[in-house]
């Protein structure tokens, strides 16, 4: 097994079934970092803005008791509703962003704004944009990207995400298209976008330029066949156990994971399970099984 010596491994709050910033149904943060740590990961994903400690001397002191490090900050925008948005949407950013910097993090994952709530799964919006909703979305991404950058000197990577409208291989074909690549890059989530219908190895041959940061999970064939057929909202699917953990579902990781590495660039690729809500005592051991799993792919 050749080594990937170009993907960097880690973790995220989202596979010990983190969410939110608080919700009694979690696990605590401490106990997140206990066993991200313990289960043989040194880089970790901020989360859900809150979660972890935000003053960045004390997040710095417990991360480096547990010799962790951060690969990345998480927002959710919703460019597609035009400039008007602009000035909410970067005083959030610019929190992440400023904790991520501190951090010394180089990269910010950009999460489309769902169209159906995440906690009742009703519809709010159409899931499908109008032409000048799209162009809001794409132009609003690119100076997203180039504020994050000039401001915090960090890069965006656009996260297609299941009930977002950047999900399909269609949408988010489209999106790259109409964006600037020097602005805007992507960060594949290979369980997500197979839930979409997405082919991850197909992606990464074709705008393997535009990768810039990877989410590793797998899908059960058999349940997101019900999930489709039955329109089921995401956080329904993913109480239903839509996600595998690996090597039991699809995409299969070796192949997508060498592709990758032939890219010839340095990658994080974090392990995000999404199993919100879950008991305390199942991530952890989730968890060591991947990571031993991905260390014998050679990541």
């Amino acid at each position: 097994m050749p080594v990937l010596d170009r993907i960097r491994v880690g973790s995220a709050p989202d596979s010990w079934g983190v969410w939110f910033p608080d919700d009694p149904r979690q696990v605590p943060w401490r106990r997140f970092l206990d066993e991200v740590a313990e289960a043989g990961y040194r880089w970790i994903e901020l989360g859900p803005y809150g979660y972890l400690p935000t003053d960045p001397a004390r997040l710095r002191d417990e991360l480096a008791h547990r010799e962790l490090s951060v690969s990345a900050g998480t927002v959710f925008t919703a460019l597609h509703r035009g400039p008007e948005v602009w000035d909410a949407t970067w005083r959030h950013v610019r929190e992440v962003a400023a904790l991520t910097q501190a951090m010394g993090a180089r990269h910010l994952v950009v999460i489309p704004e769902f169209w159906r709530d995440p906690a009742t799964g009703e519809r709010t919006e159409s899931p499908t944009l109008t032409p000048a909703q799209f162009a809001d979305l794409a132009r609003g991404l690119e100076r997203l990207g180039r504020e994050v950058r000039d401001a915090f000197g960090l890069d965006i990577v656009v996260h297609p995400h299941a009930d977002t409208h950047v999900d399909t291989e269609e949408n988010v074909v489209r999106l790259l298209d109409a964006t600037d690549a020097d602005a805007v890059r992507l960060c594949l989530d290979t369980g997500h976008y197979a839930y979409c219908g997405g082919d991850s190895l197909r992606l990464i041959e074709t705008y393997g330029e535009r990768l810039g940061y990877l989410h590793l999970k797998q899908v059960d064939p058999a349940v997101l066949a019900e999930v489709v057929r039955d329109a089921t909202p995401f956080g329904e699917a993913v109480r239903r156990g839509v996600f595998l953990e690996p090597p039991r579902g699809l995409p299969e990781m070796p192949p997508v994971l060498h592709a990758a590495q032939a890219l010839g660039v340095d990658l994080f690729a974090i392990v995000e399970q999404d199993m919100y809500p879950c008991p305390p005592e199942r991530p952890f051991p989730v968890a060591r099984r991947t990571r031993r799993f991905l260390a014998a792919c050679g990541a």
